[in-house]
């Protein structure tokens, strides 16, 4: 536990790291680059300047390079994008979008920033159906021109740094210039993804980057270079977004895309624009927790299922109990019903956010929760006629990354980036993938005579769980910066590390390694392999339809010790964290 008094606190978290730094090594003789189960909490690291936390050595590496040059927060993520774009090519990129929180000591604000991309101008609901009229498959659009679209993580980043930035815009490019022209070693976690992927092989630019003259994937530990992403990022250091959305570059991509059954033109390159949003936020026992609002489900998500754990009358305690998974499944069922049947594009639809999040309407669906009996399917919450509509079921596959940095003036990032499915569209341009995220749109627009929220509209960006989260203590200081990606499981990935770190007053490296219990309003997902068996056999006596499956989080997490820093990384993936 934290202990929060002092000297006691400080004598027991330096035995925990000695304890984790132990396990680790362990992990690591192990060589289970996305291991599922049986690995153990990677070494918490200490800091008492600045804290950074990625998905990559390269990339905290960059962001540590930056913040050293006397670069603030936005600077060190924007570096350590761009390196993630080279290094984890199945995750996130200039491709793709995202979401960020930013947090400005000084002025002590937080900024949500929305990078999420668009639906092309010509794009419309029926772009997943044949011309019979009946539904095409998830993966008979996946790797097509009509997944995607418009990108807008560059154009995000960019205005962000105009108005929190300290260092130049082209300085942020050049650690990753560098990397992609000298080159990396190809990591075991990007070699069985590119091993076990059918569908990049078919992109010839991508085949001849990542693929031998055989078909294999490149080994691990080969040296890969990309210097036609090296150009790319030149001209991006030099242009700003101008040079992806618009000439040359964006003329690729619009050709490209029409060649394989898509929309997107030159003109909806041209005219995308990222959006700056009020943060969602609000309280948690003692906490204030802040994340992404709408199109992201994220801070919505996270707040609503909080909310009805604290609402349950139970104590703070351990999420790993049997009570504990149980109670937090059937807060993700009421929260998941509501995100399908209310969550969208507020530019489109009419969020009611407000109503979601309000205390009398969280009251109401906490009674709702039996600590003994599963309540099975959760039906939406009743709000006014004006919010009738249908229920969303769009998968959101996790191909995702996540940066969390903190630097010595206490400004603080929190970047969840996605191309949506691994390698996303399998469409390379530029040395870089095109994202396939129109398919997190529903696939059909309407359910029994009532239109879905999350339906396809011209220049709508579709539902996320994305979930960058910033939290602040009683006093309004920062407190923690976290996320992680996941696809649809991310609010409760997110969520369960909240419970285990302000309830259990867990460790960081244990709060993200906590083995994951969740439910999305179906079957309770239990983490294969690391969930004791006992506590799922009680889970099916309360009634849950249990199902073991592989649940690959990337948590990235940064925790005020107090007067510094502490940093944790998922140990699913290959996070590395760095403090000084």
């Amino acid at each position: 536990m934290i202990d929060r008094t002092g000297g006691l606190r400080a004598a027991r978290f330096f035995l925990v790291l000695a304890v984790l730094a132990s396990a680790a090594r362990a992990w690591a003789q192990a060589e289970q680059p996305e291991a599922s189960s049986g690995f153990a909490p990677r070494p918490a690291v200490a800091g008492k300047g600045f804290m950074v936390v990625t998905a990559n050595v390269y990339a905290t590496d960059a962001a540590a390079e930056i913040l050293q040059l006397g670069g603030n927060a936005l600077d060190a993520a924007i570096a350590a994008q761009w390196v993630l774009n080279l290094v984890e090519p199945q995750s996130s990129g200039i491709g793709g979008g995202g979401f960020m929180l930013h947090w400005d000591a000084r002025r002590r604000r937080v900024s949500a920033w929305d990078g999420r991309e668009t639906a092309p101008r010509a794009a419309n609901a029926d772009f997943a159906r044949h011309a019979d009229g009946t539904l095409a498959s998830f993966s008979e659009v996946l790797a097509t021109g009509k997944a995607v679209g418009v990108p807008g993580l560059v154009a995000m980043l960019e205005a962000a740094h105009r108005s929190h930035g300290k260092l130049k815009w082209e300085r942020l490019f050049r650690p990753a210039i560098r990397l992609a022209e000298n080159g990396f070693a190809i990591s075991p976690r990007l070699h069985v993804l590119l091993r076990d992927d059918l569908l990049l092989r078919r992109d010839a630019a991508a085949r001849a980057l990542y693929f031998q003259k055989d078909g294999e994937a490149k080994p691990v530990g080969e040296i890969l270079r990309n210097p036609e992403f090296a150009a790319t990022l030149r001209s991006v250091a030099t242009g700003g977004a101008a040079a992806l959305h618009g000439g040359e570059l964006a003329g690729r991509i619009a050709t490209v895309t029409g060649q394989r059954g898509g929309t997107l033109t030159a003109a909806d390159m041209r005219d995308y624009g990222p959006q700056q949003r009020e943060a969602v936020c609000g309280p948690y026992r003692r906490w204030r927790i802040c994340g992404m609002p709408p199109p992201s489900s994220g801070g919505i998500g996270v707040l609503q299922l909080m909310g009805l754990l604290e609402r349950t009358g139970e104590p703070p305690g351990d999420p790993a109990t049997a009570d504990g998974a149980h109670l937090f499944a059937e807060a993700g069922k009421l929260t998941y019903a509501d995100r399908a049947r209310y969550l969208a594009d507020p530019d489109f639809v009419s969020v009611p956010q407000r109503a979601l999040l309000a205390p009398e309407y969280l009251d109401r669906r906490a009674r709702l929760m039996d600590s003994r009996r599963s309540m099975g399917i959760a039906a939406p919450g009743e709000l006014p006629q004006r919010h009738s509509q249908a229920d969303d079921d769009a998968p959101e596959l996790p191909a995702t990354t996540h940066v969390s940095i903190v630097d010595r003036a206490g400004n603080a990032v929190a970047l969840t980036s996605s191309i949506e499915s691994a390698f996303g569209s399998r469409i390379q341009v530029g040395g870089f993938l095109l994202n396939n995220q129109l398919t997190d749109f529903a696939f059909a627009a309407e359910r029994d005579g009532k239109l879905v929220a999350n339906r396809l509209e011209p220049g709508k960006r579709p539902l996320s769980s994305m979930a960058p989260t910033l939290v602040f203590d009683a006093g309004g200081r920062l407190h923690a910066v976290l996320g992680s990606p996941g696809g649809g499981r991310i609010i409760n990935y997110v969520a369960r590390t909240l419970v285990a770190l302000l309830d259990g007053w867990w460790e960081p490296a244990a709060a993200v390694s906590l083995p994951h219990v969740g439910n999305r309003n179906g079957e309770t997902e239990i983490e294969r392999g690391r969930v004791p068996e006992e506590l799922a056999l009680e889970l099916e006596r309360r009634g849950h339809r249990v199902k073991r499956t592989d649940m690959t989080s990337g948590l990235h997490l940064i925790v005020r010790v107090g007067d510094g820093w502490v940093g944790a990384a998922d140990p699913r993936r290959e996070g590395v964290a760095r403090g000084d």
